[in-house]
């Protein structure tokens, strides 16, 4: 049975606009506090269907564009101890299936980082639709899912002198994400 798209939802393809699009993520750092960052989504595609089973999601990430605060740590995770973010510099994701959950949404799909891909769940709210000032038809989506590092290659870590590691396993990630319709 086909599962209605949320009101005010229209069937179409819909660009991720990266201006106005954000991703975070944060992991505890020596076990007693997080650190956050942002990544940046480069570009993406959402192709609504006219129902949410035909519904798609597919988007890109730069994993050069780190940013913590902190230039020293940005530099560390943009090297071969995590990111390899020369060798490889973009991350993907690509929806395999798309399912109501009570009044939001679980989009299954495939994330790959530092060239490994692994099957993930993302969280979503569709957080609504506006006509932008410039004429624009916009849809906006807010979606979370919690990774461990090492799943994706990033085991680099330092061992703490009152035990446990400097780094924790699992990244929680976050994104606000705001597409705007293509002309048919």
């Amino acid at each position: 049975m086909a599962t209605p798209l949320p009101a005010g939802l229209t069937a179409g393809v819909y660009e991720i606009d990266p201006s106005h699009t954000a991703a975070s993520f944060s992991v505890r750092h020596a076990g007693i506090a997080k650190v956050r960052g942002s990544i940046a989504v480069t570009s993406g595609t959402i192709t609504v269907g006219e129902d949410l089973e035909s519904s798609s999601v597919t988007a890109e990430l730069d994993a050069a564009s780190v940013s913590t605060g902190d230039a020293g740590r940005d530099g560390h995770l943009k090297s071969a101890d995590f990111w390899h973010a020369d060798e490889k510099p973009t991350w993907t994701f690509t929806s395999t299936g798309i399912r109501a959950d009570g009044d939001d949404y679980l989009i299954s799909g495939d994330l790959t980082i530092n060239g490994i891909t692994k099957g993930v769940e993302l969280e979503t709210e569709f957080t609504g639709t506006a006509k932008d000032p410039f004429g624009n038809n916009r849809a906006g989506f807010e979606a979370k899912l919690e990774i461990n590092r090492k799943d994706f290659g990033l085991t680099w870590n330092a061992t703490l002198e009152t035990g446990g590691f400097l780094v924790g396993d699992k990244v929680k990630i976050e994104l606000d994400v705001s597409a705007i319709a293509k002309e048919a």
